[in-house]
């Protein structure tokens, strides 16, 4: 919204225009008539509805906004009833009455006067007496007036509350006319039934209505929110012990309450108990959210009985080619030459139901996919591609030659009914299914990716096992891996020609736990680079040089499609939020058409990453755009995606974040021709082996990383990846050792 220019101020006025406001979240523009003033004021925050002759009452700081100039930004809104007999006309004939125009409202102030409104709330009835309004229309007028009434005592009891304007305004679009009973009967619903609200709000909610902090409410979902924060980070399962005590640091109450509070939450099956018995570790009772306890189980039960299948019939025996005659083919069709280990894991692909390839770069994982899937292609298989993200899916048809689709895409994904229609009932139709960036597959995706393999079907998923594990719950690939059921492929050997590039070398080397090569690296290597610099400030100075100037001048590299800024985190002055303002100004620079969104301006030019999965649009998280188009009066943005002209309405910004710097976590499944890459001792917390080794091997030609060769040094010692609860591979095992 622009920069502050002071700090809390105060702004009263008359509501004159209402220039913008979005029904779903509040935001609204207002233009507001302040005694003393000759010229009119923007004022513009999130509040519930108003209407022109309103007198209002603002809290909050006037800024500067860079194209619409000085307005006042509120965080807190309070209506006054106007008072005068012109206040009065020009509210009642804003339309906010059904029937009664500027013409009804202002026969109706001049019978009432100033006691109009006051007329309107004890005798309505007295309106008859007015020229034009018939009992039909009075009894509109009252419908109405009543309507208004409601909306605003309840926009009144939430935000008295501690609920802002603009989630009080989601929560009456949900609930309605029941908002206050439903809140007053159990508060904590907020967090279950409105995106955006969480626990700790609903909590602040449940303190201002008098519900004590013992309740039996309060520590079922308090139980319940912590399980699920748990879930975030990773784990699959907690512990019922770490559960517990988690649950009491964040309620302020005893252990027993809050393992009270899991048992009754198991018995209602809110929550699933398991004793299970972790490799080298002590039985433990686990907690799961339900759908987690399904996906691994089922899982689990479903991979099992397709490595139990013997699924080579009579027809697949006289379509398979022994090895040595498959190789051959490989090698006369395809013009592919494989090595030692790559002949050895098209053998198992030949001859398994279920396997792994897993490799770093330059170790031939593409060329291998590409002769398994031509030569099983060409005995009759019908083969299926997919990955986890649509930039994942596009790198493996380039490299392929075949169509490849999201997992998603592949199930039909529904987003209408949340539901993918490719399941058990049915199945893919595919001889063969290829699942590239397995690392990134978490557990819930991966039970419905298994739910719609055919158990006539062959399955092989490919991926980096020391790359960052999936944002989602579970570490699925790595799992696998270890059960020692799945068969696995791992390919260890750096080919010749990619011995050649210091990204596939230094990439390898610090996956070993050895410093990348950054001594020589301005010297020696043309595609690997560390340029030292201690100053984080100045580190933010170096990256805007190198891509404004350096990069482009010496490679050709264009700033804004060919070069992406990955770091460690969001914030700090090296964090992905300092550094998009940065670089926005500097690469996309001036006053152009905009949209001011949560803090964030969306300028026409703009780089811009879609952060959630939209099928209706056909767009997925990942996936990097330009915004073409910005009409800040009708707030809507158009974004080119890959060609595709995208269209996101002002509530639907939030799917969208610049994309100039993102977290390497964002990166996952992407690759880029020029990556910068800023490591600096402030991110220290999240300096770790595996974080590196993946923003490295994003970088398809060139690599820059900024920062100090201690923060280098850091993240190469540091392999202590922090630790999922999952049971996915114990259980495998359990299942095919029926």
């Amino acid at each position: 919204m622009g920069e502050p220019v002071a700090g809390e101020a105060q702004l009263r006025g008359q509501l004159e225009r209402v220039t913008f406001n979005n029904e779903e979240n509040g935001y609204s523009v207002f233009r507001i008539a302040v005694k003393g003033s000759p010229d009119l004021v923007t004022a513009v925050g999130f509040c519930e509805k108003h209407m022109p002759g309103e007198e209002l009452e603002l809290c909050g700081a006037w800024t500067n906004h860079p194209r619409f100039g000085r307005q006042f930004q509120f965080s807190a809104c309070k209506s006054i009833m106007p008072s005068t007999v012109e206040g009065i006309k020009r509210y009642l004939g804003s339309g906010l009455v059904k029937g009664v125009g500027p013409r009804m409202a202002e026969r109706i102030a001049a019978a009432f006067g100033e006691r109009t409104l006051e007329v309107l709330d004890a005798s309505p009835d007295d309106l008859l007496g007015v020229k034009g309004i018939s009992a039909k229309l009075l009894d509109s007028i009252k419908l109405s007036w009543e309507s208004q009434r409601e909306v605003r005592s309840v926009m009144f009891f939430l935000q008295s509350n501690g609920v802002s304007p603009r989630f009080a305004a989601k929560i009456f679009s949900v609930y309605g006319a029941e908002t206050i009973l439903t809140v007053k009967e159990n508060p904590y619903k907020l967090a279950d039934d409105i995106f955006g609200i969480g626990f700790l709000t609903a909590d602040k909610v449940a303190s201002n209505l008098g519900i004590p902090r013992e309740s039996l409410m309060r520590l079922d979902a308090g139980v319940q929110y912590a399980l699920a924060e748990l879930t975030n980070e990773g784990h699959v399962y907690v512990p019922r012990e770490i559960l517990a005590g988690r649950a009491s640091e964040l309620l302020g109450v005893s252990v027993g309450m809050t393992d009270a509070a899991i048992s009754r939450a198991a018995s209602e099956s809110a929550l699933v108990t398991d004793i299970i018995t972790p490799d080298g570790e002590p039985t433990v009772e686990a907690v799961y959210l339900p759908p987690y306890y399904v996906a691994e189980r089922k899982s689990a039960q479903k991979l099992a009985s397709l490595l139990r299948r013997d699924f080579l019939s009579e027809l697949d025996h006289q379509k398979i080619p022994d090895i040595k005659m498959a190789e051959a083919w490989v090698r006369d069709v395809m013009r592919i030459e494989l090595a030692e280990k790559q002949r050895d894991a098209l053998e198992l692909a030949m001859t398994s139901k279920v396997m792994i390839i897993t490799g770093g770069p330059g170790t031939g994982k593409t060329t291998l996919i590409r002769a398994i899937i031509g030569i099983l292609g060409a005995c009759g298989l019908s083969i299926e591609l997919a990955a986890p993200t649509g930039r994942a899916a596009k790198r493996m048809s380039e490299a392929t030659g075949r169509e490849a689709r999201t997992i998603h895409r592949l199930l039909e994904y529904n987003g209408r009914l949340g539901a993918f229609s490719r399941n058990q009932d049915t199945p893919l139709e595919c001889g063969l299914l290829v699942v590239d960036e397995a690392s990134m597959i978490d557990s819930i995706l991966f039970f419905h990716l298994l739910r719609a393999v055919s158990q006539d079907a062959r399955l092989i998923l490919v991926g980096d096992i020391d790359q960052l594990p999936s944002v989602g719950p579970g570490s699925v690939l790595k799992d696998l891996i270890e059960s020692g059921v799945v068969p696995v492929a791992e390919l260890n050997e750096i080919f010749r020609q990619a011995q050649k590039s210091g990204i596939v070398v230094n990439a390898h080397r610090v996956n070993g736990g050895l410093m990348p090569n950054i001594s020589q690296a301005n010297a020696d290597l043309s595609d690997f680079y560390f340029v030292p610099q201690e100053d984080p400030e100045k580190c933010v100075e170096m990256i805007l040089t190198l891509i404004r100037e350096r990069i482009p001048e010496r490679f050709g590299f264009n700033p804004m499609h060919d070069v992406q800024v990955l770091t460690p985190m969001h914030r700090g002055s090296l964090g992905a939020s300092n550094l998009n303002t940065a670089l926005q100004e500097a690469l996309n620079p001036g006053d152009k058409p905009a949209i001011a969104r949560e803090g964030r301006l969306f300028k026409e030019g703009d780089k811009v990453m879609q952060i959630r999965n939209d099928y209706d649009k056909d767009v997925y998280n990942g996936d990097i755009g330009f915004i073409r188009l910005a009409d800040p009066e009708a707030g809507v943005l158009s974004v080119d995606i890959d060609g595709r002209v995208i269209t996101y309405e002002r509530p639907e910004l939030d799917e969208l974040i610049h994309a100039y710097a993102v977290s390497i976590h964002k990166s996952q499944g992407s690759e880029y021709p020029a990556v910068i890459i800023p490591i600096h001792t402030q991110h220290y917390v999240l300096l770790q082996r595996n974080l590196l080794y993946t923003g490295i091997t994003r970088g398809k030609k060139l690599v820059v990383l900024v920062g100090t060769k201690k923060a280098v040094a850091i993240a190469v010692a540091n392999d202590d990846t922090k630790h999922r609860c999952t049971y996915l591979g114990e259980r495998l095992r359990q299942f095919t050792a029926m």
